[in-house]
């Protein structure tokens, strides 16, 4: 589809208002002295709260990720059959449900991210063993009506939690072995945010090599996401983790902004408006949000929940980065230096390291070097 904005007409624009007016965020009157298929002011600002709303990039525009959402917003568990496409997955509010209410009943149905993959059917599957249901991986009515009629096991906590600090805890403290998608954004044609000849991708692409080569020095396995002249989908780099079996997704990125002033760094990671989180992924952006506004001295923009395709995508933790805002000469003039990217590499390596370590033998934000962290993988190897 195209993009929509302000000012655009036609159907589709009718179809979005049909949707914001389903959800209770426009009229379902007609607009008065105005068209059902005129983009106005009034969609715009019901576009925005949408976004807030679903933890999208919140510009008052439908691109191809808002009008997803908003497609997935209109489905109810029970409306349709859900079933495992492997060429197309099936993706809506009623996978959510689906994927919340296996967990609640003690099925390992994956982080609740609203498609219909693998490990939802092999959780859907095991439920309709174990209640004598036709084991087809279908949720169809007869499913659906069993779902319902069945109380969960227990309520309160997060399996999902449990089980993703479960595979931490069993992965060990030692770096060695641990398989990491590096994703420096953009790439190509595609320059990101590009300001006085500095292209958000080429800075984020020499960011990326340094952490790779810091990564295979403590023993890690450190995959690129993309070759330095190309520019996959957002969906590709996802997929391309799931198929390397990834330990974690690291996505790097710069930012800009209409003002000038705007400056720091932020991190986000999977996280819904309901709650919904990779818990895991929250801490790793809480750790590497620490470290580098400790070791840089950018401005502390947080770290935040998004539903950004490559954090809800992925099988595994994943964060984003967005390291400086590139509009901002302050920002731009230090992501120009070679060393900080240096400074950032390590702040990034750490920051892994105390993911592994669970607290233990740990040290005081911005105090754990590079060097310690070899001295350790060297002592546990001994």
């Amino acid at each position: 589809m195209r993009v929509l904005r302000r000012g655009d007409v036609g159907p589709t624009v009718a179809e979005v208002r049909e949707m914001l007016a389903g959800f209770g965020l426009l009229p379902t009157n007609p607009p008065p002295n105005g068209s059902v298929e005129m983009f106005d002011e009034l969609v715009e600002h019901a576009v925005r709260t949408f976004q807030q709303q679903r933890g999208l990039i919140t510009d008052g525009v439908v691109g191809p990720a808002t009008y997803r959402a908003m497609r997935d917003a209109t489905y109810q568990l029970g409306a349709r059959p859900l079933a495992y496409l492997v060429s197309a997955p099936v993706s809506g509010d009623d996978v959510t449900a689906l994927q919340e209410r296996l967990l609640e009943l003690g099925y390992d149905a994956g982080r609740p991210n609203g498609v219909f993959a693998s490990q939802t059917e092999g959780a859907l599957r095991n439920f309709q063993r174990d209640y004598g249901l036709t084991v087809d991986g279908i949720c169809g009515a007869e499913t659906i009506r069993a779902l319902r009629q069945l109380s969960p096991r227990a309520r309160g906590g997060s399996p999902v939690l449990l089980r993703e600090q479960e595979r931490v805890r069993k992965a060990g403290p030692r770096l060695r072995g641990k398989r990491i998608v590096v994703d420096p954004g953009h790439g190509g044609a595609d320059g990101g945010v590009s300001v006085a000849g500095i292209r958000e991708a080429d800075l984020m692409w020499d960011l990326a090599r340094r952490l790779e080569g810091r990564m295979v020095a403590t023993g890690m396995q450190a995959l690129l996401s993309r070759g330095r002249d190309q520019c996959p989908s957002d969906a590709d780099r996802a997929q391309f983790a799931n198929e390397v079996g990834a330990d974690l997704f690291l996505s790097l990125h710069s930012d800009g902004n209409s003002s000038a002033h705007a400056q720091g760094v932020a991190s986000f990671h999977f996280g819904t408006a309901t709650g919904n989180t990779s818990t895991i992924g929250e801490t790793l952006a809480g750790f590497v949000q620490r470290e580098l506004v400790v070791r840089t001295g950018l401005r502390d923009c947080r770290s935040h929940p998004k539903t950004w395709d490559p954090l809800r995508l992925t099988r595994c933790p994943a964060i984003r980065l967005e390291i400086g805002y590139l509009t901002n000469a302050e920002d731009r003039s230090r992501l120009s230096d070679p060393s900080f990217r240096d400074v950032v590499a390590e702040g990034i390596v750490v920051a892994v390291k105390r993911l592994y370590l669970l607290g233990e033998n740990d040290q005081p934000t911005g105090t754990f070097t590079f060097a310690d962290v070899l001295r350790h993988e060297l002592a546990k190897a001994e």
